[in-house]
């Protein structure tokens, strides 16, 4: 068995996963891996995908069932995407009315409210 990351043949067993499969580590490079893992990386083709999607501003819980994708990992990948954007990103004034698009928690809060309201009325 050699290493998926430096390809040496230098590694020892190191303990087992949550599932019970052994762990190996390479003494070169530190990487640990197991030998015949159920997990696979998200591919290059999904990532575009995803990126693409999330330019349409589709709601997470939709961009996972449509690239087939953990939504864990998506939002790990998309707080990762924005930590590398700059902080200071540069806003343009537009004349007229500001519309701004709400997502999944605007339909909480709102319907939270009405429960609000309709107990209050009670």
């Amino acid at each position: 068995m050699n290493c998926p990351n430096c390809q040496s043949s230098q590694i020892i067993k190191y303990g087992r996963i949550h599932t019970g499969k052994q762990r190996y580590r390479c003494h070169d490079c530190g990487r640990q891996f197991v030998e015949n893992p159920s997990h696979r990386p998200i591919s290059r083709e999904t990532r575009e995908l995803v990126d693409r999607l999330l330019l349409e501003r589709i709601a997470l819980a939709g961009i996972a069932r449509a690239a087939q994708v953990s939504v864990r990992w998506l939002q790990d990948y998309v707080n990762r995407k924005l930590e590398s954007e700059p902080a200071d990103l540069a806003v343009s004034s537009k004349k007229g009315k500001l519309t701004v698009e709400m997502d999944e928690l605007w339909s909480l809060c709102r319907q939270k409210r009405e429960q609000t309201v309709g107990l209050a009325g009670h």
